[in-house]
């Protein structure tokens, strides 16, 4: 579908869904949104949901300022996957096994590693770059450093909620690897920190959602924002890197004798802020629960724990700011969800896959999310299908 155009009191709101569909709460935020003083351009996913201050699944393309509650407090969260060697025949009918060594080697929830993953050691790591990482963690906001022995410990894990590592099987019988996570407890606490600083400054203060507080260019807020926020995304992005490549000795080990090699990892951020060119102008563009999908640009568009995900190549739609969905998106809350749904409807909705199914991921059921073919179907101007994943292994925190 192409998008629908709902009037916004300084942009026009696009949403690449049907506006009857969003819950008021939603609309009311995208509403707000499109008020700020400093917005360009408002594209909505088919994904979008409500969410703290801007909704999940929202484009915001902004001149000279930038929303920290619109990035989202998981600065950098973000997919990986790899296509393997692997076919469905090479799997062995019990997956628990598989599912129990991804889980000792990959900490899940709130678990972390008992010594720092030396990268160094890992299947085919990045490593360039590694150390100058590290010694920009000195110029992050000093409310936070007394947390870098943790951030140090926690790079290389997943964390809980809708983060996930699974195995998953194309419809041509290939097997892939893939994840979801983001930047940990030390991107939660930079965004929170700069959260709270921008609600203070003065020109915030007439704003309709006090969550929409905004840093302006050519300030010395603006500048500190800048620097913890690119580093948290960098954070991000090889926290995964060494998830994926903990993920890939797993499965070699697993799997001697079938020598298992892997084609190049796709990686994407879906709460995050890039610079980028619309319309002659140099904007911050955040995207909130959506991936940029520039023409011929790879992304992955996950669905949930029982149903199946895609990877997509995006077609450059000037429109949605080069942007797609980042997942099927809720339907409901998490709290709804463990009212509506028991373990026995979460055992009948994963059926078929190697993973818990116990009431503390009730709250990540799929009848939870929204379904992903629709959401799929509502972009089609945005991104093309090039393979549709379904996991037979879902390890959770």
């Amino acid at each position: 579908m192409s998008y629908v155009e709902v009037p916004g009191a300084q942009v026009p709101i696009r949403m690449w869904t049907d506006p009857s569909t969003v819950e008021g709460g939603a609309m009311q935020q995208l509403r707000n949104v499109a008020t700020l003083p400093w917005i360009k351009g408002l594209a909505v996913m088919p994904d979008v949901h409500y969410g703290k201050g801007a909704t999940v699944g929202s484009v915001i393309a902004m001149k000279d300022a930038v929303c920290p509650a619109a990035v989202g407090v998981d600065i950098g969260c973000g997919m990986s996957a790899v296509k393997t060697s692997l076919t469905a025949n090479d799997l062995p009918a019990d997956l628990s096994r598989l599912r129990s060594k991804i889980e000792q080697v990959i900490p899940v929830g709130r678990g972390m590693h008992r010594e720092e993953v030396e990268p160094k050691r890992l299947y085919q790591f990045p490593t360039a770059g590694w150390d100058d990482f590290w010694s920009r963690f000195d110029g992050v906001a000093d409310a936070v450093k007394f947390r870098r022995d943790r951030a140090t410990l926690q790079m290389g894990t997943l964390g809980g909620g809708n983060h996930f590592v699974e195995v998953c099987v194309d419809t041509t019988g290939a097997v892939w690897l893939m994840l979801h996570s983001g930047s940990r407890n030390i991107g939660k606490e930079l965004a929170e920190h700069h959260i709270g600083v921008a609600q203070k400054l003065p020109h915030n203060q007439g704003l309709v959602d006090r969550d929409l507080a905004v840093f302006v260019a050519q300030t010395p807020q603006m500048a500190a924002y800048r620097h913890d926020l690119f580093w948290a995304q960098e954070y991000a992005k090889y926290n995964r890197a060494i998830m994926m490549a903990l993920f890939q000795e797993v499965v070699r080990g697993e799997f001697r004798k079938a020598k298992v090699t892997f084609e190049p990892v796709i990686s994407c951020h879906h709460n995050y802020v890039a610079e980028e060119r619309y319309d002659g102008m140099d904007l911050l563009v955040t995207r909130k629960g959506a991936i940029r999908a520039g023409s011929g640009e790879f992304g992955i568009i996950p669905g949930s724990m029982g149903t199946g995900s895609y990877i997509v190549k995006g077609l450059g739609n000037a429109a949605s700011f080069n942007s797609a969905s980042h997942g099927a998106g809720r339907k409901m809350s998490r709290t709804a969800a463990k009212k509506r749904f028991s373990t026995r409807d979460l055992e009948e909705q994963t059926k078929g896959v190697e993973c818990r199914k116990d009431s503390g991921v009730v709250d990540e059921i799929p009848g939870a999310y929204k379904p992903i073919e629709k959401v799929i179907e509502q972009q089609t101007d945005l991104v093309e299908v090039v393979a549709k994943l379904k996991q037979v292994v879902c390890v959770k925190g």
